[in-house]
């Protein structure tokens, strides 16, 4: 298993709109490309400034070749329908190799 970390650190002006586009239209539709099984979306909570409010959302995909697979034929057109919220946050990305869940 494989999870695409998005962590966003947005303005705070921009976010009650972005959430609501984000549960509303950006995660379903991620959901929608076929390439992750789900996904889980968190607020970060710390005591360090992190220049705004901060977000987390996990997409999870059961091999690094289906997210390649989103990568060339995804990412582009989901990065691009950010637009109105351009220069009002900062997106960090990582891969997660899932080595062992535990319950």
């Amino acid at each position: 298993m494989y999870i695409y970390n998005v962590t966003i650190t947005l303005e705070p002006e921009i976010e009650a709109q972005w959430l609501q586009w984000m549960q509303q239209e950006h995660i379903p539709q991620m959901i929608h490309t076929g390439k992750f099984l789900g996904a889980l979306m968190t607020k970060v909570l710390t005591d360090q400034d992190l220049g705004g409010p901060t977000y987390s959302v996990q997409y999870r995909c059961s091999s690094k070749e289906i997210l390649q697979r989103y990568y060339n034929e995804d990412a582009e057109n989901m990065r691009a329908q950010s637009a109105p919220f351009a220069g009002k946050f900062i997106a960090f990305r990582t891969e997660l190799d899932v080595i062992q869940e535990f319950s």
